[in-house]
């Protein structure tokens, strides 16, 4: 606009958050008076425009204003003109505020103002909201997960999704020129699904506005303070995805075409704006962005726990069904299982094993915790149930095939553990070490899925290692190792099947005077061979002496990489034979074994009896019972050890969720 006429020279000033731009007229040559002030009128009626640059909305409170004083001259005898102040001419800008929030802080709520939105940050002093892949199964009749509904069925499944508010503020009349649009990356939006919640006629919609066919939606109805808004992750971390997504609203200048401009004549009472410009808006234009607010989230990891952790439910085939707690073959004096019935048996089968087929872990974020059962690429006699049975309300699902669905045993998941928390050389796993089974580092052979390794590092806050295991026939690591809790030293032990000290243990007996105690007794149909055969063979002593050495690269590995001691390990006494360059064990491996708490599970080896006591009992809990551990010992025989597998793979354990918030690790 025009300064006021009569003024020979004018001033600008601002509010801090306002910068403001000269630009002459390109005929005119800008002069300025003796006090360094700009000269309104050097050659007649000029052109001198102001432009107003917001240095950002978010720093702006309420309306910002810009003034222009204006400056006349009185003529003195004998003496320079000197300059005496015209009316003030003020230009208030209304303020348009475009806000989007999220619970950046991680405390449950949506918090408005954050700083740095933009970035999602780790540890106990980051920042950066956390998204639920929403794959349990709240409404009634879908078919699959709630992640491939486009819609929303019942009001349970906005639990299991991150709210996002879109704040816009300001007088009508400014958002009748500008427009709102929320939008999402191309590269981000086939892993997440939003919802507006509108207002419908007896209760609110929720309207699907971004997702994998939709990148922006305009905002209707700005200005009229918070619109809800309701975020589901599509998928998990996995190979190529980092699990950030993100969303911005930009608030857009909607395009102008000029109809005219030109300058009225001046009025003749002062003070009064002189210009005036006529505008029309060009609708085929989405707008220029003047302004973006950008707010982050980590797509929540899928998590394992390990057996240190609290048992919620055991899921047990029909062959160990007469064996669980409660019944006289078990637990005396069951632990209590909170939940309701704690023991959920799976359909019967000839190739029942409930820990192949299924890995049960969590997924967690600030509002909402839930189960999530992760179905092997195995499927066999179970390949169904964790779909069919397990998928629910409040029970995620979640599933990798490999390309072609070419599968080896290694693809079970007993072939997948995870340590407890551990600390190495200063750094910490508080949520513990996933350990997969797999051939050695330099070697070929039978190897996990990389569909499933590529999900579980990408995770990132349990640190997949890969420990030798494929020396095994069926190959698990569930048939060499397993932990335990402890009430001393690091809250557990690393147990060990080792032939070393099943030899020491035969060699005491035999010079105890037991040589001739037998093995397998009762068992029909079994090779019964004594204390005195089993050290006389050589080709056994030869096979045992090879899985020793397997054992012990693996020892030594998980001694440096979950920064463990001699002290932090217990050899459980076992035995293997080979066929062919593949070991089995001998008798029921009892590292195989269940923990619930400190009652432990563990297969009957039907070992010497000495004393009328089985000498491999007798020790494996001299061993463990010290630990404030109490041992049953299960007979799966002919239900499981000949069909190469033992009471671990007979079951399966849904554990509670770490305390610790996975967002704390620092990876």
């Amino acid at each position: 606009r025009s300064t006021p006429w009569g003024a020979t020279s004018f001033d600008v000033h601002a509010t801090p958050a306002v910068t403001v731009h000269m630009i002459h007229s390109p005929t005119t040559k800008p002069t300025v008076d003796s006090r360094g002030k700009a000269m309104a009128k050097p050659l007649g009626w000029i052109f001198i425009s102001c432009y107003v640059e917001l240095l950002g909305l978010e720093q702006l409170q309420g309306d910002e204003v810009r003034r222009v004083w204006g400056h006349g001259a009185e003529e003195e005898p004998k003496t320079a003109p000197r300059a005496h102040p015209l009316p003030v001419a003020s230009s208030p800008l209304a303020v348009p505020e475009v806000s989007l929030d999220v619970d950046w802080s991680r405390s449950g709520r949506v918090k408005s103002k954050g700083k740095d939105k933009a970035k999602w940050t780790w540890g106990p002093d980051g920042q950066g909201a956390v998204l639920l892949v929403n794959c349990d199964r709240d409404s009634p009749g879908a078919g699959g997960t709630d992640s491939g509904q486009a819609d929303i069925r019942t009001l349970a499944d906005l639990q299991d999704m991150s709210v996002m508010l879109l704040r816009t503020q300001g007088p009508s009349a400014i958002f009748a020129e500008y427009r709102v649009v929320l939008h999402v990356p191309e590269s981000d939006a086939d892993k997440v699904r939003v919802f507006h919640a509108v207002r419908g006629d007896a209760r609110p919609l929720y309207k699907p506005v971004l997702g994998p066919d939709k990148l922006s939606y305009v905002l209707e109805h700005a200005g009229h303070g918070d619109s809800t808004f309701y975020v589901e992750g599509l998928a998990f971390p996995d190979r190529g995805f980092s699990g950030l997504v993100s969303f911005s609203a930009s608030l857009l200048e909607l395009p102008h075409k000029v109809r005219g401009v030109g300058p009225t004549q001046p009025p003749a009472d002062p003070p009064c704006w002189g210009s005036q410009t006529l505008f029309c808006l060009c609708q085929d234009s989405p707008g220029t962005p003047i302004f973006t607010d950008t707010v982050v989230f980590r797509v929540a990891p899928w998590i394992m726990t390990p057996n240190t952790q609290q048992p919620l439910e055991v899921f047990v085939c029909s062959g160990l069904g007469w064996a669980l707690p409660g019944s006289p073959h078990f637990l005396p004096h069951p632990p209590h299982i909170p939940g309701g019935d704690s023991y959920h048996p799976p359909e019967p089968s000839s190739s029942s094993f409930p820990q192949d087929e299924l890995e049960f872990g969590y997924v967690e974020a600030p509002h909402k915790t839930f189960p999530v059962v992760f179905d092997s690429p195995r499927n066999r006699g179970l390949k169904d149930f964790a779909f069919k049975k397990i998928l629910g309300p409040d029970f995620g699902y979640v599933t990798r095939e490999p390309p072609g669905k070419s599968v080896t045993s290694l693809d079970s998941f007993g072939n997948l553990d995870v340590s407890p928390p551990v600390t190495v050389r200063g750094k910490e796993y508080p949520l513990g070490r996933i350990l997969i089974g797999s051939p050695l580092p330099w070697a070929s052979g039978r190897r996990m899925c990389r569909a499933v390794r590529d999900f579980l590092f990408a995770q990132k806050v349990q640190a997949p290692l890969e420990v030798y295991s494929e020396w095994l026939s069926v190959g698990h690591v569930d048939e060499f190792l397993t932990f335990v809790p402890a009430l001393d030293r690091k809250g557990f032990r690393l147990l060990l099947a080792s032939p070393n000290a099943c030899y020491k243990l035969f060699k005491e007996k035999q010079q105890q005077g037991h040589g001739e105690a037998t093995q397998f007794i009762g068992l029909k149909g079994t090779e019964k061979k004594s204390i005195d055969e089993i050290l006389a063979d050589e080709s056994l002593r030869s096979d045992n002496r090879h899985v020793q050495r397997c054992i012990d690269w693996n020892r030594d590995l998980l001694k440096q990489e979950l920064g463990l001691s001699e002290q932090d390990i217990v050899d459980i006494p076992q035995l293997f034979i080979l066929t062919g360059s593949r070991a089995d064990a001998l008798f029921p491996d009892m590292v195989n074994m269940l923990v619930l708490g400190r009652h432990l599970g563990i297969p009957k080896p039907f070992g010497p009896v000495v004393g009328g006591r089985c000498c491999l009992e007798q020790r494996v809990r001299e061993l463990l019972e010290p630990l404030g551990l109490s041992c049953t010992f299960i007979d799966d025989f002919f239900s499981y050890h000949v069909l190469s597998g033992d009471v671990h793979c007979g079951t399966n354990v849904r554990r509670k969720p770490f305390a610790f918030k996975w967002w704390h690790v620092v990876p």
